[in-house]
Order: structure tokens, then sequence, then C-alpha cells
């Protein structure tokens, strides 16, 4: 089946939800709209509300009818990314700027779609704990959260998340154990020259020749030090610099990040980039200032929960829907984080949007709401059944 009929009775009110939220985009740490709305749908359907964790997360608790038992959380992202959206939905944002291009506002419904089903059933035996976590996009909100005792408060004996697929066919289901997402850092690297006017180079310290070829050089690191057998990525992602036609500025910035499987990896990467930095600095006679920033760990999906999920897909989608062999992105989620702190798995949702992820024109479909909704309330049923 494609979800569970009690579900689908309410797809479109989950569809309403996800347009809204789509409308109203909010950046990290910033959800207030709607972390609201998450609350109030929570406390309409009778589920225990808890505001406030990692600033703007939401914890919903949800006792099950069977009695006491063990405890399963689900978690949902809330935020979205600074980019312009270029749909042209009807739905579209009414917030310049800012654009759920990563689709967290059909996660969130979905969340909100299971915990809607498992409050009118309560046929489990245990508790559910539903957390719908802020600041996904690297600005560190499961670990915000975490610090804000999380799982002090709430704890689990297991915890499981999803994310929506357009690189998979809709009806299918990616879930294995293993490293499933990439370490990542990211940088900030300010080079400071001397300015002059640009008729007079030789009287300049130039920056941007030497951001320029920092660039260069920084490629080098993956293609010449990471071991063809091991996976890395380094990619410079911004370059600022300058602001008139005839003036070489004293001041270039680049920003970027780099990704790993392994934590070795990572500190080769880390040293590599720090004697890169210095080398062009002394090559170019400028200073450059390097800010490395630790910020998501790698995904592992654990292995019973990862099996115990894909059981849960077979339910929902049929059994050549669901996908098992290691698939590893170099993409990061800081669900990693959460993946420390108690066992759980991580799955993905196919769906069929033909756009990337983080693209501006990115649609999510609208299908995909009950699917996951499905999956979601499943696992803690089949986790904490009698």
């Amino acid at each position: 089946m494609p979800a569970l009929p009690e579900i689908l009775a309410f797809e479109d009110d989950l569809r309403a939800i996800r347009h809204d939220l789509h409308a109203h985009p909010e950046i990290g740490f910033e959800e207030v709209r709607t972390s609201s709305i998450v609350a109030e749908k929570l406390a309409t359907w009778g589920v225990e509300v808890h505001r406030g964790l990692g600033k703007t997360g939401v914890v919903g608790v949800l006792e099950g009818a069977r009695g006491p038992g063990r405890r399963i959380g689900l978690r949902a992202d809330m935020d979205a990314l600074p980019i312009v959206e270029t749909t042209n939905l009807p739905f579209r944002s009414q917030n310049p700027g800012v654009f759920h291009g990563c689709g967290h506002d059909g996660h969130t419904t979905m969340l909100l779609g299971a915990a809607r089903y498992l409050a009118e059933k309560r046929d489990f035996e245990g508790t559910a704990v539903f957390v719908f976590q802020p600041a996904e996009e690297g600005l560190g909100g499961a670990r915000a959260m975490i610090a804000d005792g999380l799982f002090e408060k709430f704890p689990v004996d297991e915890i499981y998340g999803l994310h929506n697929a357009p690189y998979l066919e809709p009806g299918q289901i990616l879930a294995f154990a293993g490293p499933a997402m990439a370490a990542a850092d990211f940088f900030d690297i300010f080079i400071t020259g001397s300015g002059a006017h640009a008729a007079m180079p030789h009287a300049s310290r130039d920056p941007i020749v030497a951001a320029s070829a920092l660039v260069q050089a920084l490629q080098s690191i993956v293609a010449r030090n990471v071991s063809p057998l091991d996976a890395g990525v380094l990619s410079v992602t911004q370059i600022h610099s300058g602001s008139a036609y005839n003036v070489i500025p004293e001041e270039a910035t680049l920003t970027g990040t780099m990704r790993a499987f392994k934590p070795e990896v990572m500190d080769l990467m880390r040293t590599r980039m720090k004697a890169v930095c210095e080398g062009i600095a002394a090559a170019y006679a400028v200073t450059v200032d390097l800010r490395n920033r630790p910020t998501f760990e790698v995904l592992v999906n654990h292995e019973a929960e990862a099996a115990a999920l894909a059981d849960a897909a077979r339910e929902i989608v049929d059994e050549e829907g669901v996908l098992t062999e290691p698939r590893p992105m170099m993409g990061s989620e800081d669900f990693a984080d959460m993946l420390r702190k108690a066992p759980g798995a991580y799955a993905y949702v196919g769906h069929s949007g033909d756009l990337p992820l983080h693209n501006p024109g990115f649609v999510l479909d609208d299908a995909i709401l009950p699917i996951g909704a499905s999956l979601l309330a499943r696992i803690v049923e089949r986790r904490l059944a009698a």
C-alpha cells in the first residue's frame, strides 16, 4: 500500500500544512511561527508539548494506550535556506530570500502526520517522542537541543528520521546500516593585503590574486593528498572582495566546506589546508587567517535499527521499493549528533521532483507526505508492539 489508510484520509490536511509552512519559511533558530504551528497542532491532538529546547525546538510526548514500555523518538527538521525561490508556485515563499529548498517543510509535515495518527490510535505500549528540530542547515540545531537536555528530559531507546530524495524514484525508500552521510567542516579564510589604485598594481599586495591562487591550490588537497580509495570533498563556495572597478582592495574572503567519512581523512584535509594557506601567505606577501569550524559528524545508521526501518518501509511501499544496499552520500546531517546519543537510523524517501536539493527551483512532491508520515508512524507501532 502507498500509505496507511488512516493517514491517507487526512492527506488534504497535510498538504495544507505543508503549503502554509512553505509560504512562510524561517531560517535556523528563527522558526518562531513554524514552532508555534507545530506546538498548536500537537496540543490539538492531545500530545504533551514542550517548547524552547534549542531556542525554537519543540518536543511532543505521547503515551500509548497499552501502558508503559520503551520510548521511540522521531525527529524532523524545521528550518529553511537563505535562497531566493524561483518555483513560481501558488504557495511560494512570502519571505524574500528565504526558501524551503531542502524540503524541511515536508519533513515537519510528515512528522505532524505521524503524530496525529498515533495520537488518534495510541495502539502501542510505551512512549512516542516527537522531536521538531531547528537550525539543521549548518547552524547546530541538534547540538543546541542536546545541550538543552533533550535526551535527559526526554530519553529514548531508539530514534529515527528521514529525508526526501528527488534522486530516488517515487515509491522507493532507502534505509541501510553503516555510514550514510559525511562529516563536514565549514571554513572561512580571511586574506589581508595592501590596497592601491588598479592602474598601479605594483604598489599593492593584491588579495584577489592571492585568493585566486588559494582556490586553485586547495583543490590539490583531495586530488593529491587524499587516497583515491577514500572519499573527500573540498569546495570553495563564496568569494568576496572589492567594491570598485579601479581599486585593488585590502581584503578578500573565501568560505566553503570540506567533507569525508573518516576522521583521519578530515584531519589530513585540515592539516593540509593550514599548510596551503601558510604557503600562499608567504608566496603573495599577504596574511591568511584560516578559521575552520567542525559542524557535522558522520551519520552512522545502527544495524538493528536500520533493518527495523527497512521492515517498516516494506509495509508502506512494495518490497521492490525498499533499497538496503549502502549508498553513502557526501551531504551532511546533524541528526548524526542524535544518533551518537541513541541508536537509530535515517531513511530517504523518493519522490517525483526533478531538481536537486538546495536548487532555487526545487519542488517537493506532495505525494510523499502520507508516505513519510506512514513510515514514521509504523516504526513506532512496530518497535512498541505489545
